[in-house]
């Protein structure tokens, strides 16, 4: 007999637990996708190698005896399990769970990955996704160990490109922002010397935007300002911009994040002269390592966000030229 139990199919177990719960043969044979002569030549065949019976049958139905129920209720979550397993399994394949890595910059995080995210998810909501949101050489950090399935960053000097299958993003400009009390708010094409001597706060040395913030004062032939407070946290930054007059480096996903709805917070951009752009960031997918379903989607739905922000503002600066 024991040999037998476990050599049970599924179909079998499956048949067992729809007759225990629904009470008909039919009703079971239809939820089994059998014909009634099937199931009940398969039910007779189950209980003639166990030799005892499993379902008492009058004119209302089938109840299990004590026999029936015993197998029913083990029946009942072996073929909960196969199911799990067959959804399991399906959501995987079609990425609709599983977990998805991801590390970004900020710029990147707010223009496409943290849209891309929310889009996903109503789609898969079990999909369990972590992102990260750093410094360029922190995400490469990680990503060459592993930690990111990809990242939405800037190829750090000595890197070795050849690693990673690198798909181009997006530009990015330094923006200069201030509360709207600042004594420079109202001021137009503003020269990096007239603003050298406020109080700042901008990145650490050696990040993006602070190299490029170095680089437009040594062209406009200025020194960096000296009254700094260095910071990459936005709420550090929003902080900051509350409660004193400094001017903020901040990029434009930043800058829209806190001057738009529902934020819409007290500060404006000042009105410089020549602008400030930063190195591009891309997209680095490390060459050695497959992505799971989930994560394919979650990289094709990235690329997408970015590719139609990058037309957008393409047809903005296209139109801001022609007026």
């Amino acid at each position: 007999m024991n040999l037998y139990l476990r050599s049970l199919r599924p179909v079998q177990l499956r048949l067992i637990a729809a007759i225990g719960r629904l009470g008909k043969l039919r009703l079971a044979a239809d939820a089994c996708g059998m014909t009634v002569p099937a199931a009940s030549r398969m039910l007779t065949e189950i209980e003639v190698k166990l030799g005892v019976a499993l379902f008492e049958r009058d004119a209302r139905g089938m109840k299990p005896t004590a026999s029936g129920k015993v197998l029913g209720h083990h029946a009942l979550k072996v073929v909960h399990n196969i199911d799990q397993m067959a959804h399991d399994f399906a959501a995987h394949h079609e990425g609709t769970a599983g977990s998805v890595r991801i590390g970004a910059v900020t710029g990147a995080a707010l223009a496409a990955v943290i849209p891309a995210i929310l889009q996903l998810k109503r789609k898969a909501p079990l999909l369990k996704v972590s992102l990260d949101v750093s410094s360029s050489s922190r995400l490469m950090w990680g990503l060459e160990r592993g930690e990111y399935d990809f990242a939405v960053s800037r190829l750090e000097r000595g890197a070795n490109a050849g690693d990673f299958d690198v798909s181009p993003a997006r530009d990015e400009e330094v923006l200069l922002m201030v509360h709207r009390r600042h004594e420079l708010a109202r001021r137009d094409h503003l020269l990096l010397a007239e603003i050298a001597d406020h109080p700042w706060t901008m990145q650490e040395h050696g990040a993006p935007i602070r190299h490029a913030i170095e680089i437009a004062f040594r062209e406009e032939g200025v020194d960096l300002p000296l009254n700094l407070i260095e910071t990459a946290s936005v709420v550090a930054i929003m902080a900051l911009l509350r409660d004193s007059n400094v001017i903020a480096a901040v990029t434009q996903e930043v800058a829209d994040l806190l001057l738009k709805p529902p934020f819409s917070a007290d500060l404006v951009l000042l009105k410089t002269h020549n602008s400030i752009v930063i190195e591009p960031y891309h997209i680095l997918r490390p060459r050695d390592r497959s992505l799971s379903a989930g994560a394919e989607q979650m990289l094709a739905l990235v690329k997408t966000l970015l590719e139609r922000e990058k037309v957008t503002n393409s047809d903005k600066w296209f139109g801001d030229e022609i007026n």
